[in-house]
């Protein structure tokens, strides 16, 4: 039991130090990823016409109301979902899944996703 309440101690310490470079960019981490979850929660359903702009202006008009249509919704549930797993997930700094990081980044590039790492 002492071994244990030492050992919690000393992480404490260590995680807590105000001159680390943990503690000086945790918080800003952690804030970028909470407004980032946010910010593509509320704005997921507005990849259903920026898709279909998209495919649209590559294939045609028609396919761009039909394909575009289908792929854009699944774009909307893919990042309105990784919002909220940011969200949900904010005090671990990691990295976006979706890319660009919010749907106003680079409006003509069509969404991606890419694998969960730390920041």
């Amino acid at each position: 039991m002492r071994k244990t309440i030492q050992t919690l101690i000393l992480l404490s310490v260590i995680l807590f130090l105000p001159n680390s470079a943990f503690a000086q960019n945790y918080p800003t981490k952690v804030g970028e990823k909470l407004g980032n979850g946010i910010a593509n929660a509320v704005t997921g359903v507005v990849e259903v016409p920026k898709t279909i702009m998209i495919t649209g202006r590559r294939h045609g008009a028609t396919y761009g109301m039909t394909a575009g249509l289908f792929t854009g919704i699944f774009h909307a549930v893919g990042r309105s979902l990784a919002g909220a797993l940011d969200i949900a997930t904010f005090l671990v700094p990691t990295t976006p899944i979706v890319q660009p990081n919010f749907i106003w980044d680079n409006f003509d590039r069509e969404t991606t996703y890419v694998e969960w790492r730390m920041r």
